[in-house]
């Protein structure tokens, strides 16, 4: 069984749910640190508070007792006066009762050793009526303040019932209970608003993400209903800014550019349909006259004309093959460092004889070595040299100079030129701007955008330079370091 598996039963596929049960899951890592920093704090607060009760009452007992006055068993804290030299307790309250049955004293007295701050307190099962059971022994804090018989008049000592050199020890126990019960009510008051909390930070985020998706369902309906008949719908985009926005408007273009791409390509194939058609037609009448009529015909006229359109068909075949080719952007294998200057210049010689009557010429100075592949750019610069030769009125220039981090090719020709609206229009597929010129020395029309694209797979450019006279592509690659020597 897969290891995911498990995780996506319980995991929501729901969007909504998946972000209202990230936040309800933050929300509750949140709100259990904060309770439990709310509980340490009011932990901390009503001890100090208990304290502060204990010590006020220390006072208070320590004025009564130097006034000679025995105080009052009422208390809101458990208190108890000792002496040295008494078997009872001088003084208690305030609960001390069920520690003790009143017949001895449950605090020590005191031993001229310093009085400790927690004590063990005792239980007492006889005595169950002022303070709470579950403190009966436990360790508790306790205050205490010393007093010397000796520093009373003898009158106050007689009426606390101690000797005159009695050693005398105020306790006072800090009730605990208190903090612990008002950290518990805080504590579940803490817990039900965090419960509430959660429920409310849940259900409002699901919500919000459902309002929030309701523009995200209907680009997906309306993307749904886009198909290859009817690729011109588009989504309505929100006017609020957010990112549904964006992802509406980044769709619309997603959406246009598959609908021009279908364009395209449907008029790829319509073009080179045409093309198609006309050479085959041609070829076809040829030879139906010629085996309707096969006593006046003409038979080696008649295969020149089969074997010129058969080799126009195989041109625009190896063409279409090409662009299929580089429309798949497949990296050039294994790229090489070429030198353009030399191969610019073999093919100049070569083109000097069969292009006559123009004059082709190259001028360059230095070595000029890209990357990539020398069959791809000899076809490159083929294109051009043609394109140039099929408009040329006298001559043909070529240039090659290393330019910064760039080599820059120019192909220039002294015929007619380009009109400026058509400078780009001429690299489309199938484009010929001199509709009465002849189909069969005009070339297929792809030219020029095999060019282009061997260009760009170069990671150059190619482009048409403005030019007084005649049409000039200027070629830019990417300079290339010469090859070591061997």
């Amino acid at each position: 069984m897969n290891a995911t598996e498990p995780r996506r039963r319980w995991w929501p596929r729901s969007v909504r749910a998946r972000a209202a049960l990230a936040a309800a899951s933050t929300a509750a890592v949140i709100l259990v640190g904060v309770g439990w920093w709310v509980h340490r704090d009011v932990y901390r607060q009503s001890t100090q508070i208990a304290e502060e009760q204990a010590l006020a009452q220390l006072g208070s007992l320590v004025d009564q007792l130097n006034d000679g006055v025995i105080p009052v068993r009422g208390s809101t804290v458990p208190y108890e006066v000792v002496a040295t030299g008494r078997r009872s307790a001088v003084a208690y309250g305030g609960g001390m009762v069920d520690f003790g049955s009143g017949t001895r004293h449950v605090l020590p007295a005191p031993t001229g050793q310093g009085s400790p701050n927690f004590f063990r307190l005792p239980v007492n099962h006889d005595y169950n009526s002022g303070i709470r059971g579950d403190m009966a022994g436990g360790t508790y804090r306790v205050f205490s303040a010393d007093i010397s018989a000796d520093e009373l008049s003898s009158g106050k000592v007689a009426a606390l019932g101690v000797a005159a050199d009695a050693k005398l020890r105020v306790y006072v126990v800090v009730l605990p209970y208190m903090a612990g019960e008002i950290t518990e009510i805080t504590d579940h008051v803490l817990l039900v608003a965090g419960l509430v909390s959660l429920v409310l930070i849940s259900a409002v985020t699901y919500f919000a993400v459902r309002i929030g998706l309701r523009p995200v369902e209907a680009i997906r309906v309306l993307t749904a209903s886009v198909t290859a008949s009817n690729p011109r719908e588009r989504v309505t985009v929100p006017a609020t800014g957010h990112e549904i926005t964006a992802l509406a408007t980044t769709i619309n273009t997603t959406l246009q550019r598959l609908d021009n791409a279908a364009a395209q390509q449907r008029r790829f194939v319509a073009d080179a349909a045409h093309e198609l058609r006309s050479p085959l037609t041609t070829l076809l009448a040829s030879l139906e006259i010629a085996l309707a009529y096969p006593e006046r015909t003409d038979w080696p006229a008649a295969a020149t004309t089969a074997a010129r359109q058969t080799r126009r068909l195989q041109a625009l075949a190896e063409d279409l093959l090409l662009l299929a080719r580089l429309d798949t952007r497949a990296p050039t294998a294994d790229p090489e460092t070429v030198d353009l200057t030399a191969l610019t210049s073999r093919l100049t010689e070569q083109y000097s004889v069969t292009a006559r009557p123009l004059t082709l010429t190259c001028d360059s100075t230095a070595p000029a070595h890209a990357h990539g592949n020398p069959d791809e750019y000899e076809r490159l610069l083929r294109n051009l040299i043609d394109n140039a030769a099929r408009h040329a009125a006298h001559r043909i220039q070529i240039t090659i100079r290393n330019q910064d981090d760039c080599v820059v090719l120019t192909v220039h020709d002294d015929g007619p030129g380009v009109p400026a609206d058509d400078a780009e229009r001429i690299f489309e597929r199938f484009v010929r701007l001199d509709d009465s010129r002849s189909r069969d020395h005009g070339g297929t029309g792809l030219g020029l955008a095999i060019a282009r694209d061997l260009a760009h797979r170069h990671r150059g450019t190619l482009a048409l330079t403005p030019r007084t006279l005649g049409a000039c592509f200027q070629l830019r690659l990417p300079q290339a370091s010469a090859p070591a020597e061997e």
